[in-house]
């Protein structure tokens, strides 16, 4: 478990986060509306080199931005609750490019097995609590030194 004061935390979080991805990664952002997963995938952009405005891809679903080294793709699920639409969601995973997804859970079924699951908790205005789950060799290595 990770404790967040306050914004500046949660840009450390990214920045060192991002040290730790490869081509490829695959982060699943779990958290009620405004817990601040968009926060932390623009924290995830800026850390990566993105110079464009990072936002909530909401009604497109999907958003790429190109970094210093790695491409980044930022999902919102959101709208796909209870959608059997398939849009082409392989492509972006096998991409060579950090794919971030908030709402994962409403495509559950499409998604590759292995990924780093972040779970931000709202504790109140400004302090967030965040679980890491893994699965996958790669994801275990990053989860554990996340937490140290």
């Amino acid at each position: 478990m990770i404790n967040i004061k306050d914004k500046d935390e949660m840009k450390q979080f990214a920045n060192q986060l991002v040290e730790l991805i490869e081509p490829s990664d695959l982060i699943l952002l779990n958290g009620d509306l405004g817990a601040g997963k968009t926060t932390l995938t623009q924290f995830i952009g800026q850390a990566m080199g993105v110079t464009r405005t990072i936002n909530s891809p909401t009604f497109n679903i999907i958003k790429s931005y190109k970094g210093t080294n790695l491409k980044l793709h930022h999902m919102d699920c959101y709208r796909l609750e209870d959608s059997e639409e398939d849009l082409g969601f392989d492509e972006y995973f096998e991409d060579e490019a950090l794919t971030v997804i908030e709402w994962s859970q409403f495509i559950k079924d499409l998604l590759p097995k292995e990924a780093l699951v972040i779970n931000i908790k709202v504790i109140d205005e400004s302090q967030r609590q965040i679980t890491l789950e893994a699965e996958g060799n790669h994801y275990i290595a990053m989860k554990e030194a996340l937490e140290q």
